[in-house]
Order: C-alpha cells, then sequence, then structure tokens
C-alpha cells in the first residue's frame, strides 16, 4: 500500500561571513497532490551572474511544480520532474546567450520529490542530499566534481578528496550547455529526515554536527537557524542554502 507521509519544512540562505553576495537559493513547498518538493541551488558565475541563475531556476522549476497536472502516477511525475529542470536549463542558457551581462552563468540543482512513499531525486552539480534517522545520515546524491569523479576511477583515496584544492571544481552545472545531463534516481521513502544543502553548509559542519542537529527536539525552522549558525561559527567560507523536511509520525 502507498502512504503519504504528512508533515513540515523550511528553507533557509545566508551569505556566510566571506562572500559579500548570496548566489545560493532554497525553496521548500508542497503541490496539490500533497507532493513535496524541496530544492537548493548554488549559482556560479560570478556578481550578477550566480545569483540570477539560482533565482531563474528556483523559479522555473517550482512553477512548473505548482502547475504539474495532478493525479497521474509516478512514472509520469518523473518524467515531467526531469523535463522541468531541462525547460530551467534552456531558459537559464538561452538568457545568458542574449545578454552578455550573464555570460558564463549557471548552478548546481538538487532537488528531491516526494511522492508518497518515494523519493525523486535529481542532482546537478556538487549540491547535497541527505536522509537522516536518529544519529546517523545518509547521503543519498554524488556530487558530480572533478575529484569525485577520480575517487570512483580508482584515482584517488577518500581522504585525498577532502584536501585537494581542485575538490571544488564542478563536472556538471545546470545553464552552461544547450542540452543537460543530471542525475535522477528514485528512492524508497520510509518518513525519514530529509536534508538538502549546498556546500557553504557541508564544508563547514561536518556530518557528525549536522546529525545532532537534526535529532534535537527543535522546531524544523529552528534546526534551519542552528545549521546555518553552526556554519558561519564554524567559518561561514560560503553562502549556505538548506531546505528541511521532517516527517509526522503517529
Amino acid at each position: 500500500m502507498l502512504k503519504r507521509y504528512d508533515g513540515t519544512f523550511a528553507f533557509q540562505t545566508d551569505p556566510g561571513r566571506v562572500r559579500i553576495n548570496n548566489e545560493d537559493q532554497a525553496k521548500a513547498l508542497i503541490n496539490a497532490d500533497g507532493d513535496v518538493l524541496l530544492i537548493v541551488c548554488d549559482g556560479m558565475g560570478g556578481q550578477n551572474k550566480g545569483d540570477f541563475a539560482s533565482k531563474m531556476a528556483i523559479d522555473s522549476i517550482s512553477d512548473s511544480f505548482r502547475k504539474a497536472k495532478t493525479g497521474i502516477p509516478l512514472f509520469f511525475k518523473k518524467r515531467n520532474f526531469e523535463r522541468a529542470v531541462k525547460l530551467a536549463n534552456s531558459q537559464i542558457f538561452d538568457e545568458a546567450d542574449r545578454n552578455p551581462v550573464y555570460t558564463g552563468m549557471g548552478t548546481t540543482v538538487c532537488a528531491a520529490m516526494i511522492v508518497k512513499n518515494k523519493i525523486i531525486l535529481i542532482n546537478i552539480g556538487d549540491s547535497r542530499a541527505y536522509l537522516a534517522v536518529g544519529d546517523r545520515m545518509k547521503r543519498i546524491t554524488s556530487d558530480q566534481t572533478y575529484v569525485n569523479y577520480l575517487y570512483r576511477t580508482g584515482k584517488i583515496s577518500r581522504e585525498e578528496t577532502e584536501s585537494r584544492p581542485d575538490r571544488h571544481v564542478l563536472m556538471n552545472a545546470l545553464g552552461i550547455f544547450p542540452s543537460l545531463s543530471m542525475d535522477v534516481n528514485v528512492i524508497e521513502y520510509h518518513g525519514e529526515r530529509i536534508l538538502l544543502c549546498t556546500d557553504g553548509l557541508y564544508n563547514n559542519v561536518s556530518e557528525p554536527e549536522i546529525s545532532a542537529i537534526l535529532a534535537t527536539d527543535e522546531r524544523v525552522d529552528q534546526k534551519v537557524v542552528s545549521l546555518i549558525g553552526t556554519a558561519n561559527a564554524n567559518g561561514g567560507s560560503d553562502n549556505i542554502g538548506v531546505a528541511y523536511w521532517e516527517a509526522l509520525h503517529d
């Protein structure tokens, strides 16, 4: 039997303590079918580019999610989700092509759609999604970075991925090319907490620290504030974007 999980969500971004501009975007919303969308984007391309690209992506994908046909099977929801992300890619690429001010802009996208007891995941770049149960966390996306490619092909160790100076070099982003490659997965959902975040969070807050904050009895919005506060207390080296969901259990 398909089970629908009721729950609550929160989202927030912060510029951090080093960057002047905030190129991160985050959002969480629910549609007429009761499906939940969580999404974070980390813009790239410099001043007036990264923030514009990430906002275009969030607005376009959210709009498609709200307007999507209701009462359709999971297969079609997944197809429509992929189309929504491809549409956002085309809009960003076309705007950059038309307007020299935005040449080279792009953004990461990490998005999770909760459809009853399934999660449809779409990932482009190095923002991340996690499932959390108790004090345990499981990452459910794979960074599309050069160092992760080297690790997966056996050229470097897991430890080396954390210290290499080129660890932030992306292999993929939304809006850079007219065609788009993205990781798409459908996984089982059993009421776990779901965290999506940009690298400004996970580079400044360890997984044990994140897990400890998520395991508290605070409200979801307080947990998001605590995550961002901890990232800033630990240096705040980048913009921070967080979208977070908790199911309500009987």
